[in-house]
């Protein structure tokens, strides 16, 4: 349920109205834009007399939030989320650029990425530390060593890290050592993990399931948001369908709609969606021209001898050519790259 304030509301009259709704029990989240300020409520509104509430002189309206997920809905918070990471921004009308290999797997390997993507204009380096393999024998990833290694390339390029993490493990490691902690596909609904992140200050990216509705997606993002971390990154990676040409299916629909139902920023990731590295560009160029904020895109110096996801990566050199192309859709969508 949502309490909009009136215009001009003095701030002695917010406050009684938050104290009363404390003292009901409810949990409240405030947000207050340029032009309105909603007092949000979490909690059993059955205890709420709302003809009470709408006769108080400083309320405007009462709105009953229907859909399951509160702290994530736009209607509580109907501006845009725009995320600053150490001056790199995800949301707004700058375009994300999340680029890197799919796995760290050498100082060399990483370095030269790392500054060939920062040159193209890339905002952000991923990579891989800890792997989620389908396969028990596939390459696992470098682990802390992997991590130290992205500090390096951070050190070298200033570009904020996003990695992955597996479980609550490594938490405090992630905290110390990541920009941006990603949870990928498969960790979506570890409900443990996300609470435990709830609990940080850290931006999170939130990767969609495999089989996952956007419905869902957004109630692991509540899980995140109600333990106090407000900065939560959604991310459409592809989902499973009955088509097996891709390694997933691109649910481009899922950009707008997750647009009118959430105030989050979301980006796309073209390269695990697909699985394909030729098709890293024309869904680049969908998932800008529907919305998205920004891209996560794998890039490596050598994918036919990549340890991970290889055909899905591209070079540095088709990276340049696709972001050159990207900067003239994010134009035409009033955005820059």
């Amino acid at each position: 349920m949502i309490i909009v304030l009136k215009e001009n509301t003095s701030k002695e009259e917010k406050d009684k109205l938050i104290a009363k709704m404390t003292e009901l029990g409810l949990r409240v989240h405030e947000s207050e834009g340029s032009r309105h300020h909603l007092i949000g409520l979490v909690g059993d509104t059955s205890v709420i007399d709302r003809e009470q509430i709408k006769a108080n002189r400083s309320v405007e309206s009462l709105v009953q939030v229907q859909q399951p997920y509160k702290l994530v809905n736009r209607a509580f918070h109907p501006e845009d989320t725009i995320i600053d990471v150490n001056g790199s921004t995800v949301g707004g009308n700058k375009i994300a650029i999340m680029a890197g290999p799919c796995s760290v797997e050498s100082e060399e390997q990483i370095l030269t990425i790392a500054k060939s993507i920062k040159e193209t204009g890339a905002t952000f380096l991923r990579g891989g530390a800890f792997k989620p393999r389908t396969s028990p024998y596939s390459f696992q990833g470098m682990g802390v060593e992997g991590l130290e290694l992205l500090k390096l390339a951070k050190a070298e390029t200033g570009l904020p890290i996003v990695s992955e993490i597996m479980s609550n493990e490594y938490l405090d490691r992630f905290i110390e050592d990541v920009d941006v902690i990603q949870v990928g596909a498969r960790n979506m609904q570890n409900f443990e993990l996300l609470k435990e992140l709830g609990k940080t200050n850290k931006p999170i990216l939130l990767k969609r399931g495999l089989s996952s509705t956007i419905e869902e997606l957004l109630m692991s993002a509540e899980y995140i948001m109600a333990g106090g971390n407000k900065d939560v990154i959604l991310c459409e990676r592809g989902i499973r369908t009955f088509e097996n040409f891709t390694r997933n299916t691109l649910d481009l629909s899922a950009i707008p709609a997750i647009k009118k139902l959430s105030h989050l920023p979301v980006i796309v990731d073209p390269s695990h969606a697909a699985g394909m590295w030729w098709m890293v560009e024309p869904l680049s160029k969908a998932a800008v021209a529907v919305g998205a904020d920004g891209l996560m895109i794998e890039v490596h110096n050598s994918p036919e001898t990549a340890k991970c996801d290889g055909q899905q990566s591209i070079t540095p050199e088709r990276f340049k050519e696709i972001v050159d192309k990207l900067r003239k859709i994010a134009e035409i969508e009033g955005k820059t790259i």
